[in-house]
């Protein structure tokens, strides 16, 4: 990893022997399914020893989950558990809307037996992920030379749009989660007032999470098809019926230029995605970087045109001197949110 790709957290735990020879179960839980990983540490690493998935449905709780998991693979229990969660994290406390239960460290500790509880934003356990980041997970989009000490932002487009950020406190960067991505999307042509309200009409409230997920993707698609009125193909429409993974089609049909339907929900949604990294890096003042990650990112990153998506993020009224010189990465890792959690419930306290 070249030396502009690099993020010094603040870990105060990381030397500490208490840390050490300790196990610890961390999770990175979704609406669909929760991965767990059990993880060993010595001497400031994190050594897996065992991964798996369940669908979270199945499951009265979390705790039931976590204990089928340890059962199941003859693990003993660990000190801790530290979990990526998909919403705000409130007195160790998170209440999802896409979960069918409540997460409440002290419920957790009482049912589980696990003295040490950690609930962590899925974005602010990303951001943790960094403190264990190898050269391969980062693609380079725009690189200037030289690194700028500075706060980090993070932007990630998935099921949801998650957004986080690192603050610079000097020597270290400490990183904290938002809820960014429910804020409430603006436009900026008259096409794109036509596809405010046409959002409104569905949503009500249009947050930038309806436009950079992959909810989104389809909501620009279905717009380019139903009011703008672009052919849909008949293949397109069998896939769609199908169930297929709508981005995944939806990329590589844009990439071989199949359909012009399909190139312009790629370009379009690229476009906000440029916009929205943007206004996270001024609202951050972010000059130590940009780092897009999530499912999404993954999908597209032999489609992007790098040149064409930095042109529009530095687009700004009077900030363009302060953009022009922000590095910005994709993150090409989909196990950030496990490993993350597993970092910072290790590390994070002395």
């Amino acid at each position: 990893m070249s030396d502009t790709a690099k993020f010094e957290l603040y870990l105060p735990g990381l030397q500490n022997p208490q840390n050490s020879n300790l196990n610890i179960l961390s999770a990175d839980i979704r609406a669909d399914q929760t991965t767990f990983n059990y993880y060993h540490i010595k001497e400031g690493n994190l050594v897996l020893l065992k991964e798996e998935t369940y669908n979270t449905f199945d499951f009265p709780s979390f705790s039931a989950m976590a204990l089928q998991f340890l059962g199941d693979h003859n693990l003993d229990k660990p000190e801790r558990f530290s979990l990526g969660v998909p919403g705000p994290v409130i007195n160790n406390n998170c209440v999802a809307e896409r979960l069918p239960w409540s997460l409440v460290a002290e419920d957790i500790k009482a049912e589980s037996g696990v003295e040490d509880v950690f609930l962590i934003n899925d974005m602010e356990a990303t951001a943790y992920f960094m403190g264990n980041l190898t050269p391969h997970c980062l693609m380079p989009i725009y690189e200037h030379g030289n690194i700028s000490s500075g706060n980090v932002a993070i932007l990630a487009p998935g099921n949801g749009l998650g957004e986080a950020g690192m603050f610079w406190d000097g020597k270290h960067l400490r990183p904290f989660a938002t809820e960014g991505g429910h804020s409430e999307f603006s436009p900026r042509t008259d096409i794109e007032v036509e596809f405010y309200q046409y959002l409104k009409s569905i949503y009500g409230i249009v947050s930038w999470e309806s436009v950079l997920s992959k909810d989104g993707l389809f909501n620009i698609y279905r717009f380019l098809r139903d009011v703008q009125r672009h052919k849909e193909p008949e293949w397109l429409t069998l896939k769609i019926q199908e169930g297929e993974d709508f981005t995944q089609v939806i990329c590589a049909a844009a990439t071989e230029e199949r359909e012009m339907i399909c190139k312009l929900t790629m370009d379009t949604f690229i476009d906000f995605l440029a916009r929205e990294a943007n206004s996270l890096v001024l609202k951050l003042k972010a000059t130590g970087g940009l780092i897009i990650g999530g499912e999404i990112p993954i999908t597209i990153k032999n489609y992007i045109n790098k040149e064409k998506f930095y042109k529009k993020f530095i687009i700004s009224d009077k900030m363009e001197r302060l953009l022009k010189d922000v590095n910005i990465y994709f993150l090409l890792n989909e196990k950030t949110i496990a490993s993350g959690a597993a970092y910072y419930g290790a590390f994070h306290v002395n």
